[in-house]
């Protein structure tokens, strides 16, 4: 008898949405591809979500919300404004649920930017000026250093860019992977624009906007 043909139970659809927040119908389809196998389920969904979120990252977001997240006894505050195409998505507790979980994570991590094509120059070759010196301390040839700089500006990224950044409540995934999950469950493309943050007794709060955020925009 071929696998592909064993039976889904409710439950576990159920574990699979509990795990995903993809449709149910999403997760059945998932898991008989998968056949069964809970983990490969989540990785066909948030491969469908990823290709979902790049065919509609032309599409412009002009609609969505302003959120604020206010941790450690008042003394983080965050506001972020992320962006859908319609009111009526903005609307919706998944959409709700992804910009209240976003502001969480920037409270707790702290980036710099929105995503790697917002890095100012200066940053950039300050960070790379700083790594290619470290890595010549080495010794080695060149085209290893380069290879060593290349690694850490990866790393760079990874720690100042939101995008990048290992999401807070699930670091097998990035912030932008949690976005595309989105996109893929409601269909329509979704960006954050910018974000504040505050911290009592630091001045130099936090501020960034994307530049990317509106991809029609020159």
């Amino acid at each position: 008898m071929s696998t592909t043909t064993v039976n889904i139970t409710a439950a576990q659809v159920k574990d699979l949405r509990d795990k995903t927040s993809a449709p149910m119908m999403d997760c059945k389809a998932a898991l008989t591809e998968a056949k069964g196998d809970v983990e490969a389920a989540i990785v066909l969904l948030r491969k469908k979500g990823v290709a979902t979120a790049a065919k509609k990252a032309t599409r412009a977001t002009s609609e969505g919300s302003v959120a604020s997240y206010i941790h450690a006894g008042g003394k983080i505050g965050v506001l972020v404004e992320v962006n859908c195409e319609s009111d009526f998505v903005a609307r919706t507790d998944d959409f709700k649920g992804l910009v209240h979980d976003i502001a969480m994570h920037i409270a707790a991590t702290d980036p710099k930017f929105v995503r790697k094509e917002d890095v100012t120059a200066e940053a950039f070759d300050k960070e790379k000026d700083i790594y290619r010196a470290q890595a010549a301390q080495t010794g080695k040839p060149a085209p290893v250093i380069e290879k060593i700089v290349e690694g850490k500006m990866a790393k760079f990224y990874e720690e100042v860019c939101l995008y990048e950044q290992p999401f807070i409540k699930d670091q097998t995934i990035s912030v932008s992977q949690l976005i595309a999950t989105v996109i893929g469950k409601l269909g329509e493309n979704i960006s954050v624009k910018r974000f504040a943050r505050f911290k009592v007794g630091d001045v130099n709060e936090t501020v960034a906007v994307s530049k990317a955020a509106e991809p029609n925009a020159e």
